[in-house]
């Protein structure tokens, strides 16, 4: 639920002085880009079983549109690919990816350090 609850704070919380999401992002007609006033940054899998990819361009598209102040990465890697316990669920959508986890996360320190007030 991160990602998707990063978006609709986003969306909802114009007080909010950045937003990170982690993967996942809600039913794309609830995200109005119009009302987002923070800077966003995003890491994308690209063989994501549970958040299709694709959909990442429409969202890239309404922010676009908008205006808004973001950033998208995107890891050749799988769902919780930062998740150091992915592997212990046994589950085939989920897989640590310890080298995209690693930049991912150098990234998300870098944007917060220039966005958090």
């Amino acid at each position: 639920m991160g990602g998707a609850l990063t978006l609709l704070s986003a969306v909802n919380v114009p007080e909010a002085d950045a937003g990170v999401v982690w993967y996942g992002y809600p039913p794309l007609e609830y995200v109005d880009a119009s009302k987002i006033k923070a800077p966003l940054l995003a890491h994308w899998a690209t063989d994501d079983a549970a958040f299709a990819y694709a959909n990442v361009a429409t969202l890239e598209g309404k922010l676009r549109e908008a205006k808004v102040n973001f950033e998208f990465h995107s890891y050749n890697a799988k769902h919780a690919f930062a998740n150091e316990t992915a592997d212990s669920k046994n589950l085939p959508f989920l897989k640590y990816d310890a080298a995209a986890a690693e930049l991912a996360w150098r990234r998300t320190m870098e944007f917060l350090a220039r966005n958090l007030r």
